[in-house]
């Protein structure tokens, strides 16, 4: 829980209220945290998020006995940590929080969504400049996809933008080795099963169609891994090219392919919208 207060979503709370009712006795009250406590969390996971590095990366350092907390070498990855009191030093130079940052990217076809590749290939951090601090994707596309990739070293941030609830809309335009017709459109929209999971899109439309193919525009909330080539898949459809061009409100637009930028307040307050700006 990281020490904070949950807020639980209104259609748990009222889970919550009925239960409640029907069983007095129960304890099912969420703890309320003190004010002002301090967040505890493992030395790995502090070093990630005070912006220095990734998670396995800190685990590295600190396997190799670079890393003092509190003027003493530390050798557990999950040794606590208080946030905001507690002394973290490496290589003998102390680290402090990182400021808040938020970045988007292009991410280019055949790229990995991580900080390293054990096969070599190209990941998003080839086309990041990482002088300004670590950055950490918000959710993941896969090799195959391209298109709007955020980046931010605010964990709390990317959650609320990655939590289902939020409702926060994913906007991908997908070309598909077929002619898209309503019984396909309506399949996507009721629903699928594939591999234990049911997957269903929040919106889909032809954008337009070739002789063989057509270009849909695809809206998901809550994304599975793989949701949408595992939709079409089940439906015997393959999928040839898959975009993200838009995340809340904020889109693509004319960022060129394997660029990145920082976002402005204005676009980062878009992200959170899940209505689309046109």
């Amino acid at each position: 829980m990281d020490g904070k207060p949950v807020t639980l979503p209104e259609a748990a709370f009222r889970v919550y209220r009925v239960r409640r009712q029907t069983h007095p006795a129960t304890k099912y009250e969420p703890r309320a945290e003190a004010p002002g406590r301090a967040q505890r969390v493992g030395l790995a996971r502090a070093i990630s998020k005070m912006g220095y590095c990734s998670r396995a990366q800190a685990a590295e350092l600190i396997a190799a006995d670079r890393v003092q907390l509190n003027g003493a070498v530390r050798r557990s990855a999950e040794a606590p940590v208080l946030l905001g009191q507690d002394k973290i030093e490496v290589d003998g130079r102390e680290i402090r929080a990182a400021e808040k940052a938020y970045w988007m990217l292009n991410k280019p076809r055949g790229v990995v969504t991580t900080a390293s590749d054990e096969k070599g290939r190209q990941t998003i951090y080839d086309f990041i400049d990482e002088r300004g601090g670590w950055l950490a994707p918000v959710g993941r596309l896969d090799k195959a996809s391209e298109g709007l990739l955020l980046l931010t070293n605010d964990s709390q941030w990317a959650a609320r933008v990655l939590d289902p609830a939020g409702h926060v809309a994913k906007t991908y335009h997908v070309q598909i080795a077929a002619l898209a017709d309503e019984a396909l459109l309506q399949a996507l929209r009721s629903g699928v099963r594939h591999e234990g999971d049911f997957l269903r899109v929040e919106s889909v439309r032809e954008l337009r169609r070739g002789e063989h193919n057509s270009w849909l525009e695809i809206v998901l909330h809550e994304g599975k891994n793989r949701q949408i080539r595992r939709m079409l898949e089940a439906l015997g459809v393959e999928v040839l090219r898959l975009v993200r061009v838009a995340i809340g409100g904020l889109e693509l637009g004319d960022l060129a392919k394997g660029k990145s930028r920082k976002l402005s307040v204005t676009e980062k307050a878009a992200v959170e919208s899940w209505k689309r700006t046109r």
